[in-house]
Parts: C-alpha cells; sequence; structure tokens
C-alpha cells in the first residue's frame, strides 16, 4: 500500500483548513485557524504555513510523503496556472501564491477556485460519488458552483465555468441568483424589508446585526414563521431552483449536489422547495433519472476536493 500523503488546503475570507489525506483519499487529521486576511497576502499565507504544518505534524507526515498539495480560493483563478485573477473577500488582484509559498514546501500547488473544489470534493468522495456529470451548487454567504463533465472538472476556456451566482435571473433588474440567495445579500434586503414591516416584526429583529447574521439564527426566523425570513429563503429558493433548472436543460447532469451554509441550515425545509422550483422549470423528461442530494462533506468538501483535484492532476502528468 502506498505512504504517499496528499494536502487539501481551503482558505476562505475569515478561515483557513487544511486537511491530510493518504493515497486512497481518506482523511487522516486537520487544522483550522483564523485566515488573517486583512493583514494582506503576506498574512494569510503566514496562516496558512501555520495550518499545514500543524496537520503534517498532527498526522505524522513527512515531506517525503508529500505528493501534492491542493489549494482553493474564494476568487477566479488563472487555467493552468498558480495566479489568482481576482479574490473580492480577500481583496486580491493577479497575484501570483508562489512568491509566498515556504521555501521548505518542496512538493507541488495545484491552485484552483474553492467552490469549484468542494464540487470536486463531492464528486470524488461525497454525495455524487461514482456519477459522471455533476452539477454543484454551494449557498452560503454568496453562491457558487462547479461541474464536472464525464469524470473531470470543467473550467471553460478561462476557467470560470461553474459560476452560478452570477447568472442573471431578472432581465431588467440585473438581479443575479447570488443577490436573491447569498446570506450577505438576504441580511441586505431584510434590512429594506423591515423598514415597512409592522412593529411587531420589527420588534423580534430589534438589537440583530444584519451584517453579522448566520445562516442558523436565518433557519431560527424561519422555523418560527417570522414574514421577513420566509419571504428571504421562499426568494432564495425560487431563485435557485430555476437556475437549477436551467442548469439541467442545458447540460443534462446525471448529479445535481445542494451544499453551504444557507441549504446545512435549512435543510429539507429549503431544498425541497428547491427542488419544486426547479422541477417547474425542466424540460419535460429532462430529469427523469437525475439525482437531486444534499452535500455529504460539510466543511471538509473543499479540502477533500483539493487534495483529490491535486492527486487527479499530478499523477496524470
Amino acid at each position: 500500500m502506498s505512504d504517499a500523503r496528499w494536502i487539501g488546503v481551503d482558505l476562505g475570507g475569515t478561515k483557513v483548513l487544511a486537511g491530510v489525506f493518504d493515497d486512497s483519499l481518506k482523511l487522516l487529521g486537520t487544522a483550522k485557524q483564523p485566515s488573517n486576511a486583512s493583514g494582506g497576502p503576506a498574512a494569510v499565507f503566514e496562516a496558512i504555513t501555520t495550518v499545514v504544518s500543524e496537520v503534517t505534524t498532527k498526522t505524522g507526515t513527512t515531506v517525503k510523503q508529500i505528493k501534492g498539495l491542493g489549494f482553493g480560493v474564494p476568487g477566479q483563478i488563472e487555467p493552468n496556472s498558480t495566479v489568482v485573477r481576482f479574490a473580492p473577500n480577500l481583496d486580491w488582484r493577479h497575484l501570483d501564491v508562489t512568491t509566498y509559498l515556504p521555501k521548505s514546501w518542496t512538493w507541488p500547488v495545484v491552485l484552483h477556485n474553492d467552490t469549484r473544489m468542494a464540487t470536486y470534493g463531492e464528486f470524488a468522495r461525497g454525495a455524487a460519488k461514482g456519477a459522471k456529470d455533476v452539477f454543484g451548487i454551494f449557498v452560503g454567504t454568496g453562491v457558487g458552483g462547479g461541474l464536472i463533465l464525464n469524470g473531470e472538472l470543467y473550467a471553460g476556456f478561462r476557467g470560470h465555468a461553474g459560476e452560478i451566482g452570477h447568472v442573471v435571473m431578472h432581465w431588467r433588474k440585473g438581479h443575479t441568483v447570488e443577490s436573491i440567495a447569498g446570506r450577505k445579500y438576504q441580511m441586505q434586503r431584510a434590512g429594506k424589508l423591515l423598514e415597512d414591516a409592522p412593529k411587531r416584526v420589527r420588534k423580534e429583529w430589534k438589537g440583530i446585526d444584519l451584517e453579522k447574521v448566520k445562516s442558523s439564527q436565518l433557519a431560527e426566523f424561519y422555523q418560527k414563521d417570522d414574514p421577513i425570513a420566509v419571504q428571504l429563503v421562499d426568494d432564495a429558493a425560487r431563485v435557485v431552483g430555476q437556475a437549477i433548472g436551467s442548469v439541467i436543460n442545458l447540460m443534462s447532469p446525471e448529479v445535481i449536489v445542494i451544499g453551504g451554509g444557507v441549504t446545512e441550515a435549512l435543510k429539507e425545509t429549503f431544498t425541497e422547495r428547491v427542488w419544486e422550483f426547479a422541477s417547474r422549470a425542466i424540460l419535460p423528461d429532462a430529469a427523469t433519472g437525475v439525482r437531486f442530494v444534499p452535500a455529504l462533506l460539510g466543511d471538509d468538501a473543499g479540502i477533500t476536493g483539493c487534495a483529490a483535484y491535486a492527486k487527479s492532476k499530478l499523477r496524470s502528468k
């Protein structure tokens, strides 16, 4: 049995998570800490270096065992390169990550978008394992997605294929999927809705900082039939469902995986509503045999995808 190890690093706007996997992609251990994004690229890579060192020590992984590292970044990546074209939450533009990698990292590094890596993780080890054509959509702070076509990650000509969150769903007003379904934007709409809401409704939201509302809090309001939360969630389910229906019509995937913080918090109350709206947009019989499933890997989807993708890319060379 091979003693090869693969590392997955999932960088977010607020935290960095790293995991070590064996050659069969079994997760051996993880480590995480704040990403220190406000400190600029140098501070972020110091955090990354720390968590990688911590998880390799924890799992007893030697430099000789490490065959590669997959790195997921919340932004657009220049195809087949180590350059981050644009990462808005990190305020990075045209940043080559190799400039900041420690010299002690003698293993190759593969870079890709974080949501594409989460999709790849669900494809390799999660809810879509065994499928050939997969579409992943993740509804959280924002909305992102990824495509697996014929068993391969499909990024397209410029590397951003799968960006479902930026698909325009209202041709006149320019509303995108993310601007309606992303939690950040839902809370912006909540502020506007509360301005005209009855006093009893405003009282329930009194003292709540909308910019800091988590998906779990949104779910609590929804379960209490709060009219603001019900409208926000129903609008989110509608737009996500219509987007999924359009993807099925356009790409004909075998499996649709839905994940992300909003999805995980609301569970079936959200996913069932999403599929209801999706079904209305799908061509007759186009969804026959298509599986619509919740993501299984949770926070580990990104690091799993990063490690699996690094293994796939580097082993094929």
